[in-house]
């Protein structure tokens, strides 16, 4: 008999639950498993939904949400075997302060499982405090989607960041330090794969709409990832997924030293970490004036990716703890 896996996420189209759950649907059926995905959000109806799901399936698997203590409870009683899997900081607030809110409700959901799985150290240490059985199971891509061939300008050095309106903040933010980098380097241009631009920015831009089946191609065909990151706890949080995405696309990263950005690149082999506006300037104009090294920066990111952060190596970790669960 299969067994029965339930996600439950605030829906299909949050990052968590594609990077976290849906990209590994078809791997679980292979391995003889019934996996499933219910929305957590929509009113009483929704609810009820979820919990009559949950109490059919062997393992419940909550994406990212935390719930209020009467639901939370309901949860633990419908669910055989109960899991809390998250991706982000959800025990602060967005711009890295503490709250006491958001830290009770994660304190309770780490506590009610039976298992959790973190999307990185920091997160685990974090889930740690409340429940001893954490598991680190890094955010993936699924590495081959991103060995694509594109054409890349000759006349432009094309520095790329993929996200959307939520994280712009960032990228506004490292403004001032790319218009250093330009300074040096006028062929330099910024192309934004997202739903914003930056006009009147100080740097040339070419906005893109981010579209899933051509953000592959739109990283192939620049030159250089980039990464900027804030320094706080929101931060920390973060799970890398746009260096994984950069590497994978075979292009050098350069990002802040924050968090799993950090532990994902190895400096100076597939990337850089920077922390000061001097640094970003320099690490930005040595890769834009040497294309060998790009090359060889990039395919390096490729099999860091395909080693260590692609959806087989991580599904094959991920596996033996939901059997051995159920």
């Amino acid at each position: 008999m299969s067994v029965r896996l339930l996600y439950v996420s605030k829906g299909e189209a949050a990052s968590s639950t594609r990077y976290r759950a849906l990209q590994f649907f078809p791997l679980w059926r292979e391995a003889g498993f019934e996996p499933a995905h219910v929305t957590a959000s929509g009113g009483i109806k929704a609810t009820f939904d979820m919990l009559r799901q949950a109490s059919r399936a062997d393992v419940v698997i909550v994406l990212r949400k935390t719930f209020p203590a009467l639901l939370l409870w309901l949860l633990r009683r419908a669910s055989r075997r109960l899991v809390f899997d998250f991706d982000d900081a959800i025990f602060c607030n967005t711009d890295g302060t503490p709250s006491r809110t958001r830290m009770t409700r994660f304190a309770a959901m780490a506590r009610g499982c039976d298992h959790v799985l973190a999307g990185n150290a920091f997160l685990a240490d974090h889930a740690a405090a409340f429940n001893p059985a954490v598991t680190l199971i890094p955010t993936c891509i699924d590495a081959a989607r991103y060995c694509v061939e594109a054409n890349k300008p000759t006349d432009t050095v094309d520095l790329v960041w993929i996200g959307s309106h939520s994280t712009r903040k960032y990228l506004a933010e490292a403004m001032p330090w790319l218009k250093a980098a330009a300074e040096t380097v006028p062929e330099l241009r910024l192309k934004i794969v997202a739903d914003f631009d930056l006009p009147d920015c100080g740097v040339a831009t070419l906005p893109v709409a981010w579209r899933a089946e051509t953000e592959a191609r739109e990283l192939a065909a620049s030159h250089i990832g980039i990464a900027p990151m804030r320094d706080d706890d929101w931060s920390r949080g973060k799970c890398a997924l746009k260096v994984l995405q950069y590497m994978a696309a075979g292009l050098p990263v350069v990002s802040s030293k924050t968090g799993a950005n950090a532990e994902a690149i190895r400096e100076g082999e597939d990337g850089y970490r920077v922390s000061s506006p001097g640094e970003w300037a320099a690490r930005i104009e040595t890769l834009a004036g040497d294309a060998d090294l790009r090359r060889r920066m990039g395919e390096a990111g490729r099999r860091r990716v395909a080693a260590d952060y692609s959806i087989e190596p991580v599904f094959a970790r991920l596996r033996p703890l939901i059997e051995g669960l159920a």
